[in-house]
């Protein structure tokens, strides 16, 4: 069949002027919007999770993350699940031993489905066999904060309704000044010991030997809801007292699948030197692990000497940190084989541009995988881009499903910033501004056990029109051009310091029961190679009495967990107050601990003295290079 050359013309130049087109199009979209396919198969990911949650929902059939543990231990018994200490415990001794703790709690205890406990253990893998075994009873977990003491440690047990107690065997001591109050509340205690010399303690290792392993019933721990309540996990916020996060089902199966998220897989290795009593820790890392059925490697507390050892020792592929983590390991003694390991990834967040840049340099291009979110808020970030300094990435196809904004906040006044008709204002692109997530079915907000009104002030409500509510994040936020999001600042009552969130309110209390102290002001100080912000507290002294550095040493290292404790004091004669009667913070701040700058007394907590001494102007200097360690 012969065919006219003009015709033959005619289809080349199609072809051509199709393929010039797609080319354009290519070369557009590299110039312009470079991350598209990143951003589209990234979220693709994630929506095709979020789909096969919402299946299980309509068809009636919640699958928990304790449910998809069961699975993995009857498809693969024999596989490691966690190692600690050098030795492995796979999934099959896990799930045996979680039953055991069920069946003791259940018929020697007073434990019914919808209960709440509180689990007060360190980093082994009892945690999770008792953690996994109240689940199968249909328990929700309180998992409490190793670091508190006392009046804050009886305060969490009202907030969220637990009348049990599960305590470690290394922990059991440090309830010996509060077991009476407990006793007297009649909230029972259980020691995972198998004898002990406080009365009306219950031990749990002795009767566990004789309990049976047999699976427990399923039906005791089916969730109709994936709204109902799992854990409840502390944090400190603004309102003074450690808060209990409620975490249901929903929150607890998108954090495990974090790992999942970025590309991890059954063949990974997971290093967690985090506390498991964090949603890091627990819902992310153990967890995650699970979503993947990948092995754990249990750190009872973070070492930097024994890090690299641990990653090389179990051929660890991925671990968990904050930003603090990675300084310390950027601050150990350089070694020839920093680079010879497994680990191609990590995930965490808080890692500043610097330490990130240096941890490159010093252990190989390790795939540092930022995201953001909080244990109780309603959204998250992640840098899948690998953009150094970002905490997440926002794009079209984010913005659609997620309705977030940075507003303009005034950090004098402590709020954010109202125009004339009452809204807030949203910042221009690169600016820093205050994150809000709004309140939506979509991305609902569980809020806290205890108190509606805890809750409450976590939300703002008329926002931009009547009637909306945002999820108040309390960061300060940026977006650049490129639609990567920073973390700038803490605003209000609360700022970080050594990875753990410190409330300004809980640590003015009980800095001034100080028999000496008439009135203080706690807030965090920048100081150079740390990240956060230390404790610093200005204080006015009682007329007719004199500051008492060692009594007030020994006041702090008793009532306050080491990240909270006040580095340094200033004293004042008297306090500067916003016009709403508020202590004023924002001067304070702004003006640090330079005792060459600032003419009232400064302290400084030395724990070598044992009290707080003088701060000079050589401490100062010594501080702020380095050689001073905090």
């Amino acid at each position: 069949c012969w065919v006219p050359a003009w015709a033959m013309l005619l289809s080349l130049a199609w072809v051509t002027a199709l393929l010039a087109a797609l080319l354009a199009l290519r070369v557009g979209q590299k110039l312009y919007f470079p991350y598209f396919w990143k951003d589209a198969f990234f979220l693709a990911k994630v929506v095709r999770y979020g789909a096969r949650l919402e299946a299980s929902k309509r068809r009636g059939k919640v699958v928990t993350v304790v449910d998809t543990f069961v699975r993995r231990a009857a498809e693969a018994p024999g596989k490691t699940f966690i190692i600690h200490d050098g030795a492995r415990h796979t999934y099959g001794d896990v799930d045996a031993r979680s039953n055991r703790v069920a069946r003791v709690l259940a018929e020697r205890g007073t434990l019914r489905k919808g209960d709440t406990v509180a689990l007060l253990m360190s980093n082994e893998p009892d945690f999770v066999c008792v953690w996994f075994g109240l689940s199968k009873l249909g328990c929700s977990v309180a998992f409490l904060n190793t670091n508190v003491r006392s009046r804050s440690l009886l305060h969490c047990f009202s907030c969220c309704g637990a009348r049990t107690l599960v305590v470690g065997a290394d922990l059991l001591d440090t309830l010996q000044d509060i077991l009476p109050n407990l006793q007297e509340d009649n909230i029972s205690v259980w020691a995972m010991k198998e004898k002990t010399p406080y009365p009306g303690v219950h031990t749990l290792l002795d009767k566990m030997e004789q309990a049976s392993d047999k699976a427990v019933p399923a039906e005791l721990r089916a969730a109709t809801s994936l709204r109902a309540p799992t854990l409840y996990i502390f944090t400190s916020g603004t309102t003074g007292l450690p808060k209990a996060a409620v975490i249901t089902h929903l929150q607890a199966l998108k954090a495990a699948a974090g790992f999942w998220a970025y590309g991890g897989t059954k063949d990974d290795v997971i290093y967690t030197p985090l506390p498991l009593y964090h949603s890091a820790a627990s819902l992310i890392g153990i967890g995650g692990t699970i979503e993947l059925g990948a092995t754990c490697v249990l750190k009872k507390k973070f070492s930097a000497s024994q890090f690299w050892n641990d990653c090389r020792t179990y051929n660890v592929t991925i671990f968990q940190y904050i930003g603090e983590l990675c300084r310390y390991l950027c601050n150990q003694p350089k070694t020839e084989n920093e680079k010879e390991h497994k680990v191609h990834m990590a995930v965490g967040n808080g890692l500043r541009q610097d330490i990130w840049r240096e941890f490159h340099q010093r252990f190989g291009e390790i795939r540092m995988c930022e995201l953001y979110g909080s244990t109780e808020g309603n959204l998250c970030f992640m840098n899948h881009i690998g953009k150094i300094g970002a905490v997440g990435r926002s794009n079209m196809f984010y913005k659609l499903l997620f309705k977030y904004a940075l507003v303009k906040y005034d950090m004098v006044k402590d709020e954010p910033v109202r125009n004339k008709h009452g809204f807030c204002e949203r910042v221009t692109k690169g600016e820093s501004g205050l994150l809000l997530s709004k309140v939506s079915s979509q991305s609902p907000f569980f809020g806290y056990a205890g108190s509606k009104q805890l809750s409450e002030k976590k939300l703002l409500n008329d926002v931009f029109v009547k009637g909306d509510v945002y999820f108040n994040t309390g960061d300060l936020m940026a977006e650049d051009y490129e639609d990567f999001i920073s973390f700038k600042d803490r605003v209000g009552d609360t700022f970080r310091w050594k990875g753990e969130n410190v409330a300004t309110t809980e640590v003015t209390e009980i800095t001034g029961l100080v028999d000496f102290i008439q009135e203080a002001n706690v807030y965090g100080v920048e100081v150079p190679g740390n990240e956060g912000r230390a404790g610093m507290a200005a204080v006015i002294v009682r007329p007719d009495c004199k500051f008492d550095g060692k009594k007030l040493f020994d006041h702090v290292v008793s009532d306050l967990p080491t990240y909270a404790r006040p580095l340094f004091i200033r004293l004042q004669e008297s306090m500067e107050m916003t016009g709403t009667f508020k202590q004023q913070k924002f001067q304070l701040v702004a003006s640090g601990f330079n005792p060459t700058k600032i003419a009232d007394p400064l302290y400084f907590l030395d724990y070598t003295e044992k009290r707080y001494v003088p701060l000079t102007a050589s401490l100062y200097e010594n501080i702020m290079d380095g050689q001073r360690k905090l």
